[in-house]
């Protein structure tokens, strides 16, 4: 399970005002309301999409993300705010988010890449679709382009903004922020921008100040602990043996160069057991597999580990309360 910073849950929570009870929503994920806006303490990625779902059920969020998005300032990510002024174009305050975002967040990751109408700045993220990610995700882009303006000399507004997810009722206030066409049901998350946006100079620029900054954020990345988790790594030893049947503790314990006994005492310690992992590997990957048309349901089975459809029909339902062919129905 990813981390994202706290700072954007309390930015989400301000921003709906009186619309909610700011000390129940925070309450709900273990924040203080009269706590500090402290971008280091980080929240589960789990609990901070229910949290957005929580608010969802109680007024109309629609337009939210655009004006957490708009609410955001470069000083309240630290060094990589600084940073992000720093640059002496947008081009480099894009290339240091791209670089440094694991600073605040383990479960995004951005990319810069040339289209054929300018450079794309794409946002991936893993995992089911719930309305809490969609809510992020839009947020996420409206604060780039909201950082943006406040840094750059020259008016900045995309050429235009992609989501994956369904658009909804109204896309006029989307459209209205970004200042350019909005994308929904669209192949990825992203802001498409024009190459004289980026080259233009940013007010704050200064390369003295630049080198400064990134040397600081290099050495922040480098006290990170990115090694998996042995939970995270059983699972994708699970998932590579899953399609010769389903794998044996004594031999996913061999192929991470432990014995079964050390296996199953580090997994007791951590609150995960062999056989839960196993059922979870099964599960992510039948679902994220029956989002995919192009596999056959007896096909999924078979890559899941099952000898008869029928048994990985019980699974999937156990798992979701839904058989496999109508949850794919479900989808959009």
């Amino acid at each position: 399970m990813g981390q994202v910073t706290s700072l954007f849950a309390r930015k989400v929570v301000a921003a709906a005002g009186d619309s909610i009870d700011a000390k129940v929503v925070l309450g709900a994920v273990g924040l203080d309301v009269d706590g500090p806006f402290d971008p280091k303490l980080m929240l589960d990625e789990a609990d901070y999409y229910g949290m957005l779902e929580l608010m969802a059920r109680q007024f109309d969020i629609t337009a939210l993300p655009l004006i957490v998005g708009d609410a955001m300032r470069p000083d309240e990510y630290g060094a990589l705010g600084l940073a992000w002024k720093a640059a002496p174009t947008l081009l480099g305050s894009f290339s240091r988010v791209e670089r440094y975002a694991r600073l605040w967040t383990s479960f995004v990751r951005y990319e810069l890449k040339q289209g054929e109408e300018g450079l794309l700045f794409i946002e991936h993220r893993e995992g089911e679709r719930r309305l809490g990610m969609r809510l992020s995700i839009e947020a996420d882009l409206a604060s780039a382009v909201s950082l943006s303006r406040q840094v750059t000399s020259d008016a900045f507004a995309p050429l235009a903004v992609y989501f994956k997810h369904p658009a909804p009722k109204s896309v006029a206030r989307h459209e209205a922020y970004f200042g350019c066409p909005v994308h929904f049901d669209a192949h990825m998350d992203a802001l498409l921008m024009a190459p004289e946006s980026l080259s233009a100079p940013n007010l704050l620029g200064d390369e003295g100040i630049t080198r400064f900054l990134v040397s600081h954020l290099d050495d922040e990345l480098s006290k990170i602990d990115d090694t998996p988790t042995l939970g995270a790594r059983t699972k994708d030893e699970i998932a590579r043996a899953l399609s010769n049947g389903l794998p044996k503790m004594a031999d996913i314990a061999r192929q991470l160069g432990l014995s079964v006994r050390s296996f199953h005492r580090r997994l007791a310690e951590q609150g995960v057991s062999f056989q839960a992992l196993t059922e979870e590997t099964r599960r992510d990957i039948a679902i994220g597999m029956l989002k995919e048309e192009r596999y056959a349901l007896s096909e999924i089975a078979f890559l899941t580990g099952y000898s008869e459809q029928s048994a990985f029909n019980r699974a999937f339902k156990r798992w979701t309360g839904h058989t496999p062919a109508s949850y794919r129905k479900s989808q959009p």
